[in-house]
């Protein structure tokens, strides 16, 4: 079934501290708002829905599992959103509609052989510069700024890092500018999506929220799609095996999904091979595991027909915030003094 293995103390002071909890609580929603539900995007012929799920539970712990791979991964210190499903073929065509420069449209994977090319089937065939490009325009037809920096105008070209010069430059993740609303997730936030358990604050071996091997299906919303015969190609979307304990669907099985980050996690290099995961409609159970980490070497303008990927959203600039602003700290300490004054006139 590996045929195509090539192809996330006083008691006065007990209601200042409870107050301060609330406030704070309060304060890191209105920096991280939610972007969970339904986003559109493009207009007219060429407008689309994008279904996205909530991941919570800002500055979990990384998985300790020695086994897995990369090692200490699926720490995020900020609530994001990630799409709940892959991008489908019907949302590239749409991109490709919008697009008046035809050296931007994306060419997506003949799968005549494996399944079909179904509008609702994984798209697939797609590079991650590719990927990047589509990306972008998600943010900047939605007034936000470029993730990714291309300075020349070939849809498969690769991206410039950011510099120190450049509004929204991050230096730990120099793929990423922090001024970008929609991403590709990175290797953390795929790893936290897929595998953590925000009721046990552990880390599951396999992405349908469980330690034993999943049943293996061909479609449907339950089981994963993995263990069946290449010729069968990948289910649509949302028909892409049960639910991630996040609720997002098809991240382990049915096709491996890009990241962001540079398969040597250094994010330095724009010819770097790139990361993915999850593993495919053929897999074994292990490609859906914590320890398989990109199998084979992929570089930034190479695609396969069994290889999609899914966007994630962030909160502007939050990436490069993850402790508490200077504005939320003063607030807590000025609700602290307010409140002590009122103690002091009673």
């Amino acid at each position: 079934m590996n045929c195509c293995h090539f192809l996330d103390g006083h008691r006065t002071s007990l209601p200042v501290l409870s107050v301060v909890a609330r406030a704070m609580v309060a304060l890191a929603s209105i920096a991280a708002p939610s972007f969970g539900g339904m986003v559109n995007f493009g207009s007219g012929a060429n407008e689309f829905t994008m279904e996205i799920v909530t991941i919570g539970d800002p500055g979990n712990d990384a998985d300790a599992n020695q086994h897995a791979r990369p090692l200490n991964a699926g720490r995020v210190t900020y609530t994001f959103d990630i799409g709940k499903f892959e991008v489908s073929r019907e949302m590239i065509t749409k991109y490709n509609g919008a697009m008046e420069n035809a050296s931007l449209q994306i060419t997506l994977a003949d799968m005549t052989a494996y399944g079909g090319n179904g509008l609702d089937k994984p798209a697939t065939g797609v590079s991650w510069n590719e990927a990047a490009r589509f990306v972008n325009w998600l943010n900047e037809s939605t007034g936000n700024a470029a993730a990714y920096k291309f300075t020349t105008s070939g849809v498969n070209d690769n991206i410039s890092v950011w510099q120190s010069g450049d509004a929204g430059y991050d230096v730990s993740n120099p793929y990423r500018n922090r001024l970008a609303k929609f991403v590709l997730p990175s290797y953390d936030e795929w790893y936290k999506a897929a595998y953590y358990n925000p009721d046990g604050g552990n880390y599951y071996i396999y992405p349908h929220g469980s330690n034993t091997q999943p049943e293996a299906v061909s479609s449907g919303l339950s089981g994963v799609v993995y263990y069946q015969q290449a010729s069968q190609g990948p289910a649509d979307v949302t028909q892409a095996g049960g639910l991630s304990p996040y609720g997002a669907m098809g991240l382990g099985g049915n096709v491996w999904e890009l990241q962001e980050g540079s398969a040597y996690l250094d994010n330095s290099n724009p010819s770097s091979d790139r990361g993915f995961r999850g593993g495919t409609w053929n897999s074994d159970s292990y490609d859906l595991s914590v320890w398989r980490f990109t199998p084979y070497n992929l570089g930034p303008s190479n695609d396969t027909i069994n290889i999609g990927f899914r966007v994630a959203m962030v909160t502007p600039s939050a990436a490069a915030v993850p402790e508490p602003s200077t504005m939320v700290i003063g607030t807590i300490l000025g609700l602290g003094g307010l409140l002590g004054k009122r103690r002091m006139k009673r």
